[in-house]
């Protein structure tokens, strides 16, 4: 079952993403700060992250930089799910080598579309049948 790294430090908006995503068949390993995401990056080696872009210690655009710059991260996709909504934003997180930006309030269904959508059909096949 593939792991993806929910790098979130509010616990409702946490419990609920990852509840979607392991009810779509997906392990979630869940980070509260900008730190403790690349360390889990690390430990876990994710098919893809979900990065707050507001969180404490570091913050998810330090955070994505950080991964883009390693070799062994920097092909890991990236979606950017945070409050930040100003253009100016996006653009950044998009140039830093996200893979996709949404905006909070947002609609884990959605969330979970664009997961898939990313991974393609290597996502489908690793996926519990059962979930599908």
């Amino acid at each position: 079952m593939p792991t993806i790294l929910l790098a979130e430090d509010e616990p409702q908006t946490a419990q609920l993403i990852e509840f979607k995503l392991k009810q779509a068949g997906f392990e979630v390993a869940h980070a509260t700060d900008g730190e403790s995401a690349l360390t889990l990056a690390a430990a876990t080696q994710p098919v893809l992250i979900i990065l707050d872009g507001l969180m404490p210690v570091m913050d998810g655009f330090e955070v994505l930089r950080r991964l883009k710059e390693s070799p062994r991260f920097q092909r890991i996709p990236v979606i950017m799910l945070t409050a930040r909504s100003r253009d100016k934003d996006v653009v950044s997180g998009l140039e830093l080598g996200a893979a996709d930006y949404m905006v909070k309030p947002f609609s884990p269904s959605e969330l979970v579309a664009r997961v898939r959508k990313i991974l393609g059909p290597a996502a489908d096949k690793e996926a519990s049948p059962a979930t599908r």
